[in-house]
């Protein structure tokens, strides 16, 4: 099994062992491979990684558990909730938010589950208040700098739904300046427009072949 933690574009592999996929990254003179987690190994992938010669790292070890552990305890944790909400008519709601097409999502407060968060940051950036959550979908990963700390934000996403009639408002206060209701044949045209952990969390959902 593998989780991928994506900085900014690149994509990190967390594997416990290597398939077709993972190969295929290890064939390009391109990418980091590390299979051991001691801290020094871990920061020595996280220095390489940041080296615009390289675009992606894969970090093996054979308990998948020990290697995430290792992995996370170098970041300061960032717990968010998030949507992926489709109307009656099969259209997924986007939203473009500095000059990127994003799906609405945020930080849990303090106290609150992750089910709540993500209820709460869709109506807070959208304006859409009735959500049904149809199930749960695979986390995504990614880091940053804040603070003078290293982030790792985990959103866990949901699939929701919605109806079309719902008013759309943009949560101006967040950098969001549109919102709109995109059919499934218009979605990989913005996803070419969005970051790598939007792109993921639609293909994994499944709803381009649904």
């Amino acid at each position: 099994m593998y989780i991928t933690v994506y900085f900014d574009d690149k994509p990190v592999f967390l594997c416990d062992s290597l398939d077709e996929t993972l190969n295929e990254y290890l064939h390009h003179p391109d990418t980091v491979f590390i299979d051991e987690i001691s801290n020094s190994a871990i920061k020595s992938l996280l220095h390489e990684i940041a080296d615009p010669a390289f675009h992606a790292g894969v970090l093996q070890h054979a308990s998948f558990d020990a290697l995430k552990k290792a992995f996370f305890k170098q970041f300061t944790p960032i717990a968010a909730g998030g949507g992926l909400v489709m109307n009656e008519t099969g259209q997924l709601l986007m939203m473009q938010r500095r000059g990127k097409w994003d799906l609405p999502k945020g930080k849990c407060d303090e106290g609150e589950s992750i089910v709540e968060c993500a209820l709460r940051e869709v109506s807070e950036e959208t304006g859409v208040h009735n959500l049904k959550i149809i199930r749960a979908l695979a986390p995504t990963y990614h880091t940053y700098h804040a603070y003078g700390k290293h982030m790792l934000k985990t959103t866990s996403w949901f699939l929701m739904q919605a109806t079309s009639d719902e008013v759309l408002t943009p949560q101006t206060e967040e950098d969001i300046t549109a919102l709109e209701w995109v059919s499934k044949h218009a979605i990989p045209e913005k996803m070419k427009e969005s970051f790598k952990t939007i792109e993921a969390v639609i293909q994994q959902s499944g709803i381009l072949s649904a």
